[in-house]
């Protein structure tokens, strides 16, 4: 990896985290066209970055991050299920961040959902007269279903965001609490997964160089900046639009991959 790289895996980070296309799935696509996808500390810079889009979410709320200890534990109800399979299936996770076939798969399969659940949670978007507050509330149970939900994204191509929001609308949540909820998440989701990911890299027996040290730093600056710009414009666009656009866009990148990877220019595989 050289700092172009860096600087451009940093600016996918930014963009993508928060929305429902996948963050890992885009930053594999282009680790694999700049042939660093296998290599060890690529793997770490992508996990590592997501710190700096994360710092974006409580910059922008952070207000909401010290409303009281029952916004906590939900947050850590809703992380548990991530955990417990994160420990089970790490070496998986860890094969499948070579796959940009996967990611391709994933993209489609995603995007055909995408397409719907606006059709399928419309009512969830009705404001109820004699409940205001009906679908902006998340209960422990929502929170924990949520989690489960979140899950599904440790299949590179998924989306961590698009998993969880979608999670959240199936509980009765709207678009907007589902989106902010599934954010917040993501701060104890990315802190563990980036402790454990550098610990393993450290246990493994590598080094980091000066100037990886410095990839880290830029990449992080760099998520963060583009972060919190797209996460104030994915939140009123999710409120007015839904997700159909971000559906279409994933089947079409999800094709162009497979077209790419076995009729142009074969990409690293399982």
């Amino acid at each position: 990896m050289n700092l172009i790289d860096a600087i451009i895996l940093a600016i996918i980070e930014g963009l993508t985290e928060y929305l429902p296309v996948s963050s890992t799935g885009h930053m594999i696509i282009a680790s694999s066209f700049m042939k660093i996808a296998s290599d060890d500390f690529t793997k770490l810079f992508t996990i590592v970055i997501q710190l700096g889009a994360i710092l974006a979410v409580v910059a922008l709320y952070w207000k909401r991050f010290f409303q009281s200890l029952d916004f906590y534990f939900k947050l850590l109800v809703a992380l548990f299920p991530a955990v417990v399979l994160g420990l089970l299936l790490s070496d998986f996770i860890d094969d499948l961040l070579e796959s940009p076939l996967t990611v391709a798969i994933s993209l489609i399969i995603g995007g055909f959902i995408l397409l719907k659940v606006d059709d399928w949670f419309k009512s969830n978007e009705v404001v109820d007269e004699t409940n205001p507050d009906a679908h902006t509330k998340v209960s422990y149970a929502t929170a924990l279903k949520i989690g489960f939900f979140q899950c599904l994204a440790m299949i590179p191509g998924t989306s961590r965001s698009g998993a969880s929001i979608v999670g959240g609308m199936t509980q009765k949540l709207n678009r907007k609490t589902a989106a902010e909820f599934s954010f917040f998440l993501a701060v104890p989701t990315m802190f563990g997964a980036t402790a454990k990911k550098t610990y393993d890299y450290f246990k493994a027996g590598f080094e980091l160089s000066s100037d990886q040290v410095n990839y880290l730093i830029i990449g992080n600056v760099i998520a963060f900046i583009v972060a919190f710009i797209a996460i104030k414009s994915f939140i009123e666009y999710l409120s007015k639009h839904g997700f159909k656009v971000f559906g279409y866009y994933r089947i079409l990148v999800g094709i162009a991959l497979i077209i790419i990877h076995y009729f142009i220019y074969p990409l690293t595989t399982i």
